[in-house]
């Protein structure tokens, strides 16, 4: 049996699920279609800071999405409590950064970016943290959302909206006709499309690789995984997030703080290891000494879709007209998130974009 969709997009993560939103603002009828469920990878692993880290240390083609992204989150968050019920827990809470070496590259960032810095950080914000500060730098509209709800709260509103999410369907033919994607097989039946959509985080290069051999592209993602730890913490225990080196922590509004994260290249491995589990352990206790008190209440692994330099894949397939990719965010899914669906829909629908698309081409010179 053959069904006609008008957008079909490959993956139920924060991007394809961020992509069908827009799409549908735009009046399209979208579905997507998962190996598994609705953000179940990366987009639900992770922590959850809607700032890159160390975004002056990055391409500006990192800090373009991530920006324009922040002037969305407001809004998209309010919007998903109201519809749904279920709050995403957005919260500008800041971000205390330890350790800044380079300062004066932070401060011409934030200032380029019209992100408020303070370099004269208040006492109470250092006295319950353990760490040697070197030139420490306070950014205190930073945010973060509760990941898991977000993309909960994001999956109800969608199926409001009348999106179907086609679960636990995995891709088994793409069928190409003139060089368009006339439709794709799965054990479900086939779906024919006007557009598709490839969504597929860690596994985008493997994806696009396996299922077109004939049409090649040049896309290089590979997964990274990071490991964290969730501990059981009481409300208040910390109230901003902390950045301390290569790791932080996260606290949410019911008290709970993540630790994390760590990079690793091993693979499609989700396993967790002891000693990843020691060094966060060691690191988060260290930094701030109260969490001795409290268990840690989960351990957990997850894939981000490394790219190079981090830079997220958007646009057109170079010979496939009816082919889109929306992949590669590393480690700044939630991040850029909002912005680079907005880009990508403004490029299917032919509109105007609100960032230069050329940097983040798939038909790009590494």
């Amino acid at each position: 049996m053959t069904h006609h969709l008008d957008i079909l997009i490959i993956g139920a993560g924060i991007s394809g699920q961020l992509a069908a939103r827009e799409f549908h603002n735009a009046g399209r009828k979208v579905a997507i279609i998962d190996k598994s469920g609705p953000g179940l990878e990366s987009s639900w692993a992770g922590g959850g800071i809607l700032l890159p880290i160390y975004p002056w240390r990055q391409a500006p083609a990192i800090s373009e999405l991530a920006i324009q992204s922040l002037k969305l989150y407001p809004e998209l968050s309010a919007e998903l409590l109201e519809r749904t019920g279920i709050d995403p827990e957005w919260q500008p809470c800041g971000m205390l950064i330890c350790k800044t070496p380079d300062l004066e590259a932070a401060i011409d960032w934030c200032g380029h970016y019209k992100v408020a810095c303070q370099t004269t950080i208040p006492a109470e914000l250092t006295s319950a943290l353990t760490t040697r500060f070197e030139r420490p730098i306070w950014l205190p509209g930073i945010a973060q959302a509760r990941n898991p709800r977000l993309l909960k709260s994001l999956s109800a509103h969608l199926s409001q909206l009348g999106t179907q999410f086609i679960n636990d369907t995995e891709i088994e033919q793409i069928d190409i006709v003139n060089r368009r994607i006339a439709g794709v097989k799965t054990r479900h039946g086939r779906f024919a499309v006007n557009e598709l959509v490839v969504s597929t985080g860690a596994w985008t290069s493997e994806f696009l690789n396996n299922l077109l051999p004939d049409w090649p592209v040049d896309i290089d993602i590979k997964p990274v995984r990071g490991q964290m730890l969730l501990f059981d913490a009481k409300p208040d225990t910390l109230q901003f997030m902390a950045l301390d080196g290569d790791q932080y922590l996260i606290p949410r509004r019911d008290g709970k703080i993540l630790a994390g994260s760590t990079v690793e290249q091993a693979g499609f491995s989700k396993t967790t290891t002891e000693q990843a589990r020691d060094q966060l352990y060691r690191f988060a206790t260290q930094l701030l000494p109260t969490l001795k008190d409290y268990p840690v209440s989960h351990h957990w692994a997850g894939l981000r879709p490394g790219s190079p330099q981090g830079i997220p894949y958007i646009g057109r397939h170079p010979d496939l007209e009816n082919l889109y990719i929306n992949a590669g965010h590393f480690r700044n899914g939630l991040v850029m998130g909002p912005a680079a669906a907005q880009l990508l829909a403004d490029l299917v629908l032919q509109r105007p974009t609100h960032i230069d698309p050329t940097p983040y081409s798939p038909n790009r010179t590494r």
